[in-house]
């Protein structure tokens, strides 16, 4: 299963997470927005595509460079996620599909409950911004 996610990045150098909902697979980790890539669809607008979805912003292809990637098992399943970084977008960013949102620096992400695969792509990250 590929799934894509976005750190969008602030003027400060902040990145935000949201908080996933109760009820949901590791519900109450925080995680970078973004979801599963449909059938036949392009990684990056997967991701465009997520991000209207899950916060109501808007942003562009060319918006969105890649980052780094995390590879893990969930469950049965083998999960590769793609980490892209946004600068700009259009619109506030609202939690739409998600309890919470937060802006972080990466280097105090290591002190938040995360997916799995999320907490190795921190390092990286924090390195990059």
């Amino acid at each position: 299963m590929t799934v894509v996610a976005a750190a969008l990045v602030d003027g400060d150098g902040r990145v935000l997470l949201q908080q996933r909902a109760p009820g949901r697979q590791m519900a109450g980790l925080w995680e970078f927005p973004g979801g599963k890539v449909e059938p036949g669809e392009r990684p990056e607008q997967a991701l465009v595509r997520e991000l209207a979805e899950e916060l109501g912003i808007e942003t562009e292809i060319a918006c969105i460079a890649p980052a780094t990637f995390a590879s893990t098992e969930l469950g049965e399943r083998h999960l590769l996620l793609l980490l892209y970084i946004c600068r700009k977008w259009r619109g506030e960013p609202r939690p739409l599909d998600a309890s919470a949102l937060k802006w972080i620096r990466p280097n105090q992400m290591f002190a938040l409950d995360m997916p799995p695969a999320d907490t190795p792509l921190i390092g990286l990250l924090d390195a990059l911004i």
